[in-house]
């Protein structure tokens, strides 16, 4: 797989630094039951990377030591780490909220029934990969099978409480491109999804988080072979919005891969491209350190999150922005 980081390190993106540290997002490792076409981990059943226990117990110290609000865990599929519930009973012991990243089709998978009912327990926030509301969509981007799996899965979160009105159990969904696009209007896409899903499977869901495709990895090799990569750098560059710089997600958020190294993105951790700052690159610093101040390392896909209504974890930012 051709990388693109050499293509992406010259840079014209503006400077910004970090200011206090809310999200800690955790990468568990890059094992997966699918193997996506528009993954930027690179994620597949056959990945052996996965976080050390001594790693998994040095997270709800560092949770406490910079008193972080919020545990982001990715991965692959996160709930595949054999410490996934230790980790989210220790987080939530803490008072910390919780967010699984979830595939969706994990929950269908043997030896994970029990896991949506585990979620609901610890009042774990989901936020579902969907690529579109559609099964041909789906299945082109995550495999045959994926949506019907995906349906399944929903419906075992709804049946818990997950996207109901009134409840405390928040379900929401993520949409990537099919292809070297930005994303639509995330407001008007969220209508289409919940009418779409409501009428066809009785699925219901918080919110819809509309997220650019990264240059990166799977889809930057991609890109490269359909020589795709310059004329979408091109868009990103061409539809970058300012404001969207104050809401960008590396000023509240750090990230950390499955050997505890910092960054301060997902998307620079798997470009490894590493926190500028070489006193604060371990999670163990944060157990003493404050990185609140320090620059963040940037490069040409950092136009991603900012370009159109802006693209973040948790979805568009222009209206944050305003």
């Amino acid at each position: 797989m051709k990388s693109t980081i050499e293509l992406l390190e010259d840079t014209d993106f503006p400077t910004i630094k970090r200011r206090e540290l809310k999200t800690l997002q955790v990468n568990m490792g890059y094992l997966c039951n699918m193997s996506c076409v528009h993954c930027h981990v690179a994620a597949s059943p056959y990945r052996t990377e996965m976080m050390s226990r001594a790693l998994v117990e040095l997270i709800p110290k560092v949770l406490q030591a910079q008193n972080i609000d919020t545990l982001d865990l990715t991965g692959g599929a996160p709930e595949m780490h054999e410490d996934f519930k230790y980790l989210v009973k220790a987080a939530r012991a803490l008072g910390v909220k919780v967010i699984d990243r979830c595939n969706l089709t994990i929950l269908m998978v043997e030896g994970y029934e029990d896991m949506a009912q585990f979620l609901a327990d610890n009042e774990v926030e989901v936020v579902a990969s969907l690529p579109c509301y559609s099964l041909e969509n789906v299945d082109k981007q995550r495999g045959k099978g994926a949506f019907d799996d995906s349906i399944l899965g929903l419906h075992k979160l709804n049946a818990l409480g997950y996207g109901k009105p009134g409840s405390n159990l928040t379900l929401n969904l993520v949409y990537n491109p099919q292809g070297a696009t930005l994303p639509p209007n995330q407001q008007q896409l969220e209508a289409d999804y919940k009418r779409e899903l409501k009428a066809h499977f009785g699925i219901e869901f918080n919110q819809l988080f509309a997220l650019t495709n990264m240059p990166i990895q799977r889809f930057g090799a991609v890109l490269l072979a359909k020589h795709e990569f310059h004329p979408y750098m091109d868009l990103l560059k061409a539809n970058y919005v300012a404001s969207n710089l104050t809401e960008v997600m590396c000023r509240s958020t750090i990230s950390v891969n499955w050997l505890g190294e910092l960054f301060d993105c997902d998307f620079n951790q798997q470009l490894e491209i590493p926190v500028p700052n070489k006193a604060r690159r371990h999670l163990r610093d944060l157990l003493t350190q404050n990185p609140a101040g320090d620059d963040i390392a940037i490069a040409d896909h950092c136009y991603g999150c900012t370009a159109g209504q802006g693209s973040s974890c948790g979805g568009i930012l222009e209206e944050s922005a305003i």
